[in-house]
């Protein structure tokens, strides 16, 4: 199996690093055979490089060390969790996709100019859910005509003509998750109280 780079530095630095720190601690290989049931000719090999690492050898001897496997293996980190947000100017809106991949659902921060307030419905394959982070956001679905506020959501199938713009008063932001496959989004929310 081919490792990247970085997995194969870490890979030929763990013995070095496992005769650093039993040396470090002053125990012998037959002190560390004895804890962990490896042989002291398998462990000699595995700190000289001429054994592969493995988690069965591995497991037994951070145990013994008393130390976390990562401090063994010094893994190379996980890739930065943060989406880079990279705005695209699409029909004069502001859309910045918080999904890095593609795949069957994708999510969208979204600002609506105040200029966006013409409704030109259209269709298309999939099924979409808004919510309004600020503004005043007007969905045109169908024969509704309807004004949703901040915190406000809705969802549609989007084979329904619609069309979502402000109310010419002022930008709209909005998050909006999309599936083009028609997957419906499961939204848990307690429905707001009616005031009489």
């Amino acid at each position: 199996m081919e490792h990247s780079p970085a997995i194969a530095q870490a890979l030929t630095e763990v013995g070095p690093r496992l005769r650093r720190l039993r040396t470090e601690r002053g125990v012998t290989l037959g002190a560390l055979a004895e804890a962990t049931g490896i042989s002291k000719s398998t462990l000699s090999r595995l700190e000289s490089g001429q054994r592969r690492p493995s988690l069965e050898l591995l497991l037994p001897i951070a145990q013994a060390h008393q130390v976390p496997l990562d401090e063994l293996v010094n893994a190379p980190e996980v890739g930065d969790p943060r989406v880079r947000m990279t705005a695209r100017h699409v029909n004069g809106n502001v859309v910045l996709p918080l999904t890095r991949h593609p795949g069957p659902l994708q999510s969208y921060k979204m600002v609506l100019p105040k200029s966006r307030s013409n409704p030109d419905p259209c269709t298309h394959e999939g099924y979409e859910w808004l919510y309004v982070l600020s503004g005043r956001l007007r969905l045109v679905l169908g024969e509704h005509d309807v004004i949703l506020g901040p915190g406000e959501a809705a969802e549609f199938d989007t084979r329904v003509p619609h069309w979502f713009g402000t109310t010419g008063e002022e930008p709209v932001e909005l998050l909006s998750l999309f599936g083009r496959q028609g997957e419906r989004m499961h939204v848990r929310a307690k429905p707001r109280a009616k005031t009489t």
